[in-house]
């Protein structure tokens, strides 16, 4: 236990430069008197930390001094700052020992590559608490390319071009200024400001994408978990939207998920089948999504939306009831 505090110890010291007696105690979460024991323990052990005299004095190590510690590049450290920045280690009990691991994982990497790893971890957000768009379970196959050029545009701040497919439009490629990423339930979506609005894009609908040069004009620093519950609220009580309540076959679940834009409620019938509460861009997106499925899917309500789909389907029957012109009927 006191050698995990010790290399807790050198550790602060490396990454905040001069710090108080009473701070350390306050991070480790123990006594003064011990933070003084622990120093003279790894001043005897030939750790290069003396302490300096005055108002805004502390403890400091020798400048250059570095510990042996196993290296991380930064992908890997940026992948274990934000595991480690989930809600979990402190629900376990385990908020110290989060603290101290997430230490050696700054402490890993080149001295120049900490401050950005660390803001980069903010720019990050894996299943929000609040999750009220998505209840998802199939998890989305994203081209390295794309991912990897859309988020070095959201670490570094740069803006972005993508080549991007909303439901039922062509392709175009817009400029962004890219907030963050976030992943709920399998999908990942980017967060960014386009023309002074916030707009929110599923990377699976991101065909390529481009880094620029030119800086986002993007908040300095930012609340994922914040920005997702407001676009999220905005995205159920406004906009175009529509919401349909479906009777879906179990097998037709994930092609009425992938079709639509969120999943608001869920629920099995008496007989199996799935009756699911689910939002779409709009009138024409919810008929599209809805004729595709049929007969695997049946739409409850709206009654505008059953009265369009029974006119489709009548005038296909219809259409279908008498033989084809470039075929004789049948003998």
């Amino acid at each position: 236990m006191r050698a995990d505090r010790l290399v807790s110890l050198v550790l602060l010291l490396r990454q905040h430069g001069r710090l108080s007696a009473a701070t350390l105690a306050r991070e480790l979460e123990v006594s003064t008197r011990t933070v003084l024991r622990d120093i003279d323990a790894l001043s005897a052990a030939g750790v290069p930390v003396y302490a300096e005299r005055g108002r805004h004095g502390g403890f400091t190590l020798l400048p250059g001094f570095r510990t042996e510690l196993t290296g991380l590049n930064h992908d890997e450290a940026l992948a274990l700052l934000v595991a480690g920045s989930r809600r979990g280690a402190q629900a376990f009990g385990l908020g110290p020992a989060l603290a101290s691991a997430m230490r050696k994982v700054v402490d890993a990497l080149p001295e120049s590559q900490r401050a950005t790893a660390a803001g980069a971890a903010r720019r990050l957000l894996i299943d929000p608490e609040k999750d009220v768009l998505a209840r998802r379970t199939a998890t989305e196959e994203l081209p390295d390319a794309v991912v990897t050029e859309v988020r070095r545009a959201v670490f570094a701040g740069h803006r972005l071009r993508i080549h991007y497919v909303a439901v039922d439009r062509s392709p175009e490629w817009r400029t962004v200024d890219p907030v963050g990423l976030v992943t709920v339930g399998g999908q990942g979506y980017l967060l960014a400001v386009r023309s002074g609005a916030d707009r929110t894009y599923r990377l699976s609908r991101v065909l390529a994408a481009e880094e620029l040069a030119e800086p986002a004009r993007r908040p300095e620093r930012v609340d994922l978990d914040e920005a997702w519950r407001e676009r999220s609220r905005r995205f159920r009580t406004g906009g175009e939207q529509v919401t349909v309540l479906v009777r879906v076959d179990p097998a037709r679940r994930e092609d009425l998920v992938g079709s639509a834009l969120a999943v608001l409620a869920e629920e099995t019938d008496a007989d199996g089948r799935l009756r699911l509460e689910v939002a779409f861009q709009d009138a024409r997106h919810a008929e599209w999504a809805l004729w595709q499925l049929a007969p695997g899917a049946e739409a409850l309500a709206p009654r505008w939306l059953r009265a369009s789909l029974h006119e489709r389907a009548a005038a296909t029957a219809a259409r279908y009831a008498e033989p084809s012109p470039e075929q004789p009927p049948p003998a």
